[in-house]
Protein backbone atom coordinates (compact mmCIF):
# COMPACT_ATOMS: atom_id res chain seq x y z
CA UNK A 1 0.00 0.00 0.00
CA UNK A 2 1.24 3.12 -0.95
CA UNK A 3 1.52 6.55 1.66
CA UNK A 4 -0.12 9.63 1.29
CA UNK A 5 3.80 11.47 1.17
CA UNK A 6 4.29 11.53 -2.39
CA UNK A 7 6.69 9.04 -2.23
CA UNK A 8 7.20 6.15 -5.40
CA UNK A 9 8.11 2.91 -3.88
CA UNK A 10 8.85 -0.12 -5.60
CA UNK A 11 6.21 -2.89 -5.37
CA UNK A 12 5.75 -6.28 -5.75
CA UNK A 13 2.71 -8.48 -4.85
CA UNK A 14 2.21 -10.46 -2.32
CA UNK A 15 2.61 -13.59 -1.92
CA UNK A 16 -0.84 -16.18 -2.72
CA UNK A 17 -2.95 -16.96 0.44
CA UNK A 18 -1.48 -21.03 -0.32
CA UNK A 19 2.02 -19.52 0.00
CA UNK A 20 1.38 -17.71 3.89
CA UNK A 21 1.24 -19.11 7.28
CA UNK A 22 -1.59 -17.48 9.62
CA UNK A 23 -1.73 -18.65 13.15
CA UNK A 24 -5.00 -17.88 14.76
CA UNK A 25 -4.58 -16.97 18.82
CA UNK A 26 -7.94 -18.48 20.81
CA UNK A 27 -9.74 -20.88 19.32
CA UNK A 28 -13.31 -20.20 20.44
CA UNK A 29 -16.25 -19.08 18.31
CA UNK A 30 -15.08 -16.24 16.83
CA UNK A 31 -11.69 -17.43 16.24
CA UNK A 32 -13.06 -21.24 15.11
CA UNK A 33 -14.76 -19.03 12.82
CA UNK A 34 -11.62 -17.13 11.52
CA UNK A 35 -9.67 -20.01 11.46
CA UNK A 36 -11.77 -22.12 9.19
CA UNK A 37 -12.46 -19.11 6.96
CA UNK A 38 -9.30 -18.32 6.08
CA UNK A 39 -8.75 -21.97 5.72
CA UNK A 40 -11.69 -22.10 3.19
CA UNK A 41 -9.81 -19.25 0.71
CA UNK A 42 -6.41 -20.77 1.16
CA UNK A 43 -4.42 -20.14 4.17
CA UNK A 44 -2.17 -22.24 5.80
CA UNK A 45 -4.02 -21.95 9.11
CA UNK A 46 -2.95 -23.35 12.56
CA UNK A 47 -4.88 -22.20 15.93
CA UNK A 48 -3.88 -22.38 19.21
CA UNK A 49 -6.34 -22.27 22.59
CA UNK A 50 -5.75 -23.19 25.87
CA UNK A 51 -7.44 -26.81 26.24
CA UNK A 52 -7.62 -28.86 22.92
CA UNK A 53 -9.47 -28.29 19.55
CA UNK A 54 -9.86 -29.79 16.37
CA UNK A 55 -11.04 -27.95 13.61
CA UNK A 56 -11.28 -29.41 10.24
CA UNK A 57 -7.94 -28.05 7.94
CA UNK A 58 -6.42 -26.32 10.78
CA UNK A 59 -3.35 -27.53 12.73
CA UNK A 60 -4.67 -26.78 16.31
CA UNK A 61 -2.30 -26.80 19.44
CA UNK A 62 -3.09 -26.10 22.84
CA UNK A 63 -1.87 -25.28 26.29
CA UNK A 64 1.41 -23.31 27.13
CA UNK A 65 3.88 -26.09 25.37
CA UNK A 66 1.78 -25.66 22.00
CA UNK A 67 2.07 -22.01 21.98
CA UNK A 68 5.45 -21.79 20.42
CA UNK A 69 5.05 -24.68 17.82
CA UNK A 70 1.80 -22.28 16.73
CA UNK A 71 3.56 -19.12 16.15
CA UNK A 72 7.02 -20.67 14.97
CA UNK A 73 7.68 -19.25 11.40
CA UNK A 74 4.18 -17.96 11.55
CA UNK A 75 3.77 -14.73 8.83
CA UNK A 76 0.20 -13.79 10.06
CA UNK A 77 -1.38 -13.95 13.94
CA UNK A 78 -4.77 -12.72 14.70
CA UNK A 79 -5.24 -12.05 18.05
CA UNK A 80 -8.76 -13.58 19.35
CA UNK A 81 -8.49 -14.22 23.08
CA UNK A 82 -10.07 -13.16 25.85
CA UNK A 83 -8.48 -10.65 28.31
CA UNK A 84 -6.97 -13.31 31.19
CA UNK A 85 -4.25 -13.47 33.66
CA UNK A 86 -2.85 -16.23 31.27
CA UNK A 87 -3.09 -14.15 28.02
CA UNK A 88 -1.92 -10.72 29.17
CA UNK A 89 0.81 -9.74 27.39
CA UNK A 90 0.83 -13.17 25.22
CA UNK A 91 2.26 -11.26 22.50
CA UNK A 92 5.86 -10.10 24.00
CA UNK A 93 9.42 -10.30 23.19
CA UNK A 94 10.06 -13.84 23.51
CA UNK A 95 6.75 -15.11 21.65
CA UNK A 96 7.45 -12.16 19.04
CA UNK A 97 11.04 -14.54 18.13
CA UNK A 98 8.89 -17.16 17.44
CA UNK A 99 7.74 -15.12 14.57
CA UNK A 100 8.83 -15.39 10.91
CA UNK A 101 10.45 -11.96 9.91
CA UNK A 102 7.79 -9.13 8.77
CA UNK A 103 5.28 -10.69 10.69
CA UNK A 104 1.71 -9.01 10.57
CA UNK A 105 0.09 -8.77 13.83
CA UNK A 106 -4.00 -8.31 13.68
CA UNK A 107 -5.78 -7.72 17.22
CA UNK A 108 -8.92 -7.32 17.11
CA UNK A 109 -9.25 -9.68 20.73
CA UNK A 110 -8.65 -6.92 23.72
CA UNK A 111 -5.84 -4.74 24.06
CA UNK A 112 -3.96 -6.17 26.78
CA UNK A 113 -2.98 -9.39 25.00
CA UNK A 114 0.05 -7.19 23.46
CA UNK A 115 2.99 -6.26 25.10
CA UNK A 116 3.46 -2.09 23.46
CA UNK A 117 6.91 -1.50 24.50
CA UNK A 118 7.86 -5.42 22.82
CA UNK A 119 5.57 -4.47 19.38
CA UNK A 120 7.46 -1.26 19.19
CA UNK A 121 10.72 -3.18 19.55
CA UNK A 122 9.58 -5.85 17.30
CA UNK A 123 8.85 -3.26 14.01
CA UNK A 124 11.87 -1.60 14.84
CA UNK A 125 13.78 -4.72 14.85
CA UNK A 126 11.84 -5.89 11.44
CA UNK A 127 10.38 -8.67 13.03
CA UNK A 128 7.00 -7.05 12.40
CA UNK A 129 6.25 -5.92 9.34
CA UNK A 130 2.99 -4.08 10.10
CA UNK A 131 0.22 -4.42 13.15
CA UNK A 132 -3.21 -3.30 12.88
CA UNK A 133 -4.41 -3.13 16.35
CA UNK A 134 -8.56 -2.18 16.74
CA UNK A 135 -8.13 -2.83 20.44
CA UNK A 136 -5.92 -0.94 23.16
CA UNK A 137 -5.29 -0.91 26.86
CA UNK A 138 -6.41 2.52 27.34
CA UNK A 139 -9.44 3.08 25.16
CA UNK A 140 -10.05 5.47 23.84
CA UNK A 141 -6.26 5.16 22.43
CA UNK A 142 -5.11 8.80 24.04
CA UNK A 143 -4.25 10.99 21.05
CA UNK A 144 -0.37 11.65 21.68
CA UNK A 145 -0.09 7.83 21.61
CA UNK A 146 2.59 6.80 19.49
CA UNK A 147 0.90 4.24 17.49
CA UNK A 148 -1.47 7.23 16.03
CA UNK A 149 1.61 7.86 13.55
CA UNK A 150 3.70 5.38 13.48
CA UNK A 151 3.72 4.17 9.60
CA UNK A 152 3.40 0.24 10.87
CA UNK A 153 0.33 0.51 12.73
CA UNK A 154 -3.01 0.67 11.66
CA UNK A 155 -5.63 1.56 14.31
CA UNK A 156 -8.98 1.44 13.99
CA UNK A 157 -11.43 2.44 16.19
CA UNK A 158 -12.32 -0.66 17.84
CA UNK A 159 -15.30 -1.74 15.33
CA UNK A 160 -14.39 -5.61 14.92
CA UNK A 161 -17.65 -5.91 16.41
CA UNK A 162 -20.27 -4.42 18.42
CA UNK A 163 -23.37 -5.45 20.47
CA UNK A 164 -26.72 -4.58 18.45
CA UNK A 165 -29.55 -3.69 20.13
CA UNK A 166 -31.91 -5.70 17.52
CA UNK A 167 -29.63 -9.06 18.19
CA UNK A 168 -29.05 -8.59 21.92
CA UNK A 169 -32.65 -8.20 22.68
CA UNK A 170 -33.16 -11.35 21.05
CA UNK A 171 -30.57 -13.40 22.78
CA UNK A 172 -31.84 -11.70 26.21
CA UNK A 173 -35.61 -12.80 25.29
CA UNK A 174 -34.15 -16.16 24.86
CA UNK A 175 -32.55 -16.34 28.21
CA UNK A 176 -35.58 -15.27 29.96
CA UNK A 177 -37.56 -17.70 28.62
CA UNK A 178 -34.87 -20.79 28.95
CA UNK A 179 -34.41 -19.07 32.61
CA UNK A 180 -38.24 -19.43 33.77
CA UNK A 181 -38.23 -23.04 32.09
CA UNK A 182 -35.30 -24.07 34.63
CA UNK A 183 -32.54 -24.36 31.69
CA UNK A 184 -29.27 -23.16 31.24
CA UNK A 185 -28.62 -20.06 30.28
CA UNK A 186 -26.96 -18.92 26.58
CA UNK A 187 -23.85 -17.20 26.50
CA UNK A 188 -22.74 -17.76 30.26
CA UNK A 189 -19.46 -16.18 31.85
CA UNK A 190 -16.99 -18.64 33.46
CA UNK A 191 -15.80 -16.32 36.11
CA UNK A 192 -13.04 -19.47 37.04
CA UNK A 193 -12.12 -19.00 33.64
CA UNK A 194 -11.99 -15.54 33.15
CA UNK A 195 -14.43 -15.19 29.83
Amino acid sequence: VFGQDGQWRDWSAPPLAKNRSVTVLGLGALGAQCAKTLSKIGFKVSGWSQSKKLIENVICYYGSDGLEKSLKDAEIVVLLLPATNETENIINQKTINYLSNKAVIINPGRGPLIDEEALLKGIENGKIGHATLDVFREEPLPENHVFWAHPKITVTPHIASETRPETASKVIATNIDRFEKGQPLLNQVDFKAGY
